[in-house]
């Protein structure tokens, strides 16, 4: 999916390590682990496939592109630092999370210094549009960590709302990562719009997935520990669908696994979400999304950075990791 920008993507990866440097030896050591623990770095890619797609073609020698990719992909890590602190995860990625192997404390810290990174680096970019993006963007992610918060061990918390904490806490960002291709290009109004609307979608269809995983997938691949959702407390789609469409008994289950948090009553709720097809309940609003951010991206020409963006959508739904 990538491949169009590969070795963007490799000078990113340099840029990122460039700028994570500290004088602060504790900042580059928890910086360094987080960047070797690697990741798919889907959205600084994001950036530079929807930089391409809407034909925004940098002078040589230009880092804008790569700036504002590499900007993305510290304001999520900050996210992840913060997230894990928040649920106390033992691990990301098959590996120990900031947190377990260096502390809370750390961890927080650690994310504050690469969101005040970010920012220096967006203002480095001159351009106040980006500006704006970016710290909307921050914002209503923070928003939907809180928001997500107060909806832990809730069981009343329906569709509607879940996918209110999805938006903003995990599509907002991919939201602005496509959105930047269209403000570096000058496009207009309804191109800028439609990026911004594929990534909101695919973002949200990239979640959709992560919920259906923490029930289905193995642990070795997605790097996690079956039901991490459940022993915090959240309740997730999966969740949703039995408590809406389940047994009395099976809604029953679940709003108890909610309530008290922990992995005592997995088994059991796994059996009610198989029985009420609630996974593939999941996944079909996945798909759903991914084809609406394909459809917005309808109206851009043709070429390889569209095509890609196109195979996001679909691995974005497909993907077992």
């Amino acid at each position: 999916m990538l491949a169009p920008v590969a070795e963007d993507v490799e000078r990113v990866d340099a840029l990122i390590r460039r700028r994570l440097d500290s004088d602060v030896a504790l900042v580059s050591q928890v910086a360094e682990y987080i960047v070797a623990s690697g990741g798919k770095r889907l959205r600084p890619g994001l950036v530079l496939l929807a930089c391409g797609a809407a034909g925004f073609r940098e002078k040589p020698g230009g880092e804008v592109r790569l700036q504002l990719a590499a900007v993305v992909e510290f304001i999520h890590t900050a996210t992840l630092l913060h997230d894990d602190v928040v649920d106390e995860s033992p691990l990301r990625r098959g590996r120990s999370t900031a947190n377990a192997a260096f502390g809370n404390a750390a961890a927080v810290l650690v994310g504050d210094f690469l969101y005040s990174r970010a920012f220096q680096m967006m203002v480095e970019a001159d351009n106040m549009r980006v500006m704006q993006v970016l710290a909307e963007a921050t914002n209503t992610i923070a928003g939907g960590e809180v928001l997500q918060l107060m909806g832990s061990h809730d069981p009343a918390v329906d569709e509607a709302r879940y996918l209110e904490v999805i938006r903003r806490k995990t599509a907002k960002l991919f939201e602005a990562a496509a959105r930047l291709g269209g403000v570096l290009a000058g496009s207009p109004g309804a191109i800028e719009a439609g990026l911004a609307d594929y990534g909101m979608h695919v973002g949200t269809a990239f979640q959709l997935i992560d919920d259906v995983l923490d029930y289905s997938g193995d642990a070795a691949t997605i790097g996690k520990s079956l039901g991490d959702d459940l022993a915090e407390g959240k309740p997730t789609l999966p969740l949703i669908r039995v408590m809406r469409t389940g047994s009395p008994e099976q809604a029953a289950l679940v709003r108890r696994a909610i309530v008290e948090g922990g992995r005592e009553a997995f088994g059991g709720v796994l059996e009610a979400i198989r029985a009420c097809g609630a996974l593939d309940y999941a996944r079909e609003a996945a798909r759903r999304e991914a084809e609406t951010a394909a459809r917005a991206i309808a109206p851009l020409p043709a070429s390889e950075f569209k095509q890609s963006l196109l195979e996001l959508a679909s691995f974005s739904v497909t993907r077992s990791s």
